[in-house]
């Protein structure tokens, strides 16, 4: 990638996350219009990384891009997305289940190493990095199952939820408790403890939830 290229891949990110942070709290309506030019106007951009930014958008749900009406911001109330927590904790509870079993010695040096250096990211609260580095630890597992399909089930549900984990990083002291909740996940690992992993797994899915439930009372996304 060009110099240019890769700079417009991280203004395009830059859009992405402040436009997902809006949309996720309710800043953004349901219904609400994304007009191109517009966002260019106010990031001070161009259209390209507008345009790549409500591109990833639409990916993960956020938005729909319909013919003649342009790109709104989707319906989403807090039921569905409290319903989608719900079934990520199964679907990771399982998955870290697997993988207890199936980790490779590399695997788990990789999630060890990504948790040590998660630690200066906790300490200055750095929530964007932080959302950078909780997204590998989790795929990480995922891909340790060793199970193709359920690490492509996990990693779609992952992608349309992403912006609701993000958004739940933000509340309180959400990242210290996440990073203590990943802990004790490694920790069951480390014993071969496959039940007892996923069982901590799913409250840390769960305690992501209500996090964000916190976070979106009485806003205006119903």
């Amino acid at each position: 990638m060009t110099e240019n290229g890769a700079a417009r891949a991280l203004l395009s990110d830059q859009i992405r996350n402040r436009l997902t942070d809006e949309i996720a709290s309710g800043a953004l309506a349901p219904g609400s219009a994304l007009d191109e030019q517009q966002l260019a106007a106010r990031f001070g951009a161009s259209r390209t990384p507008v345009r790549e930014a409500l591109r990833q958008l639409a990916a993960t749900g956020l938005v729909e891009v319909r013919p003649r009406r342009g790109v709104t911001v989707a319906q989403m109330t807090p039921q569905r997305v409290m319903d989608m927590f719900e079934t990520m904790a199964e679907i990771e509870a399982a998955c870290v289940r697997l993988a207890t079993y199936r980790i490779t010695p590399l695997e788990r040096s990789r999630l060890l190493d990504l948790h040590e250096a998660s630690k200066s990211l906790v300490a200055r609260g750095d929530v964007d990095a932080y959302d950078g580095f909780n997204q590998d630890f989790h795929e990480t597992i995922y891909r340790a199952t060793h199970n193709a399909f359920m690490t492509e089930l996990a990693l779609t549900l992952r992608a349309r939820l992403h912006a609701f984990r993000r958004t739940q990083l933000r509340q309180g002291d959400r990242v210290v408790r996440s990073y203590d909740e990943h802990d004790a996940v490694l920790v069951a690992i480390a014993q071969g403890d496959g039940d007892a992993a996923a069982r901590l797994m799913r409250a840390h899915m769960l305690n992501a939830s209500a996090a964000f439930g916190r976070f979106i009372a009485g806003s205006a996304l119903d």
